[in-house]
């Protein structure tokens, strides 16, 4: 190879990894994304490599697109809504949604913490396996299982004393949940009561 075309590769290669190392600087650099939950009295910020979408169902209050990462097959999706029943039982209803490959039973293999955000009890779910996703919504007659293996949830059910519990949950391909992971929790911990 000439010195002409080898500097020339040498120089694609440069001008190739320093458009890639900006355009990663400035995706996380991107300005978090402020929403309000429970009428106003919830405040969040969202990373701003989401994006904000018009919700399914008119009962999810935010919802936002998870961008996945290269190789996984969907992106993820983040929901925001208050319901009523227990803590336990929205849990184990979260536990019903996902099998596990050797057979055994999902409690066993999720992981349930508690913490405490601004005065306000928060439990965490941390669960894996095949999700039974539910296209077409929860309520419609016509909606049809899929097995989506290799998923995950992540999600916070906010105890609050003026608006019930608040579930936060954002599920998707494992790899994809992994690389956001950071920025949900960002998300739960930076939560605050409006004033």
């Amino acid at each position: 190879m000439n010195k002409s075309l080898m500097l020339a590769a040498l120089f694609g290669v440069l001008l190739f990894s320093t458009t890639h190392a900006q355009e990663a600087a400035e995706a996380q650099e991107a300005e978090p994304i402020a929403f309000t939950a429970a009428e106003g009295a919830l405040n969040f910020k969202a990373p701003g490599e989401w994006t904000k979408v018009q919700p399914r169902v008119n009962f999810i209050e935010a919802e936002f697109s998870i961008p996945k990462i290269d190789g996984d097959p969907k992106n993820g999706r983040l929901t925001i809504m208050g319901a009523g029943g227990s803590i336990q039982a929205n849990i184990d209803r979260w536990y019903t949604q996902f099998t596990q490959p050797d057979g055994g039973a999902t409690s066993e293999v999720a992981k349930v913490s508690e913490t405490t955000v601004n005065e306000m009890t928060v439990h965490m779910v941390d669960i894996t396996g095949t999700y039974m996703d539910t296209t077409g919504g929860p309520f419609n007659p016509n909606a049809k299982k899929v097995e989506r293996e290799n998923y995950r949830m992540v999600a916070a059910i906010i105890e609050t004393a003026d608006n019930g519990n608040y579930f936060v949950k954002m599920y998707g391909p494992q790899d994809t949940m992994e690389k956001n992971l950071e920025g949900f929790q960002n998300m739960v911990k930076g939560l605050e009561l409006a004033d």
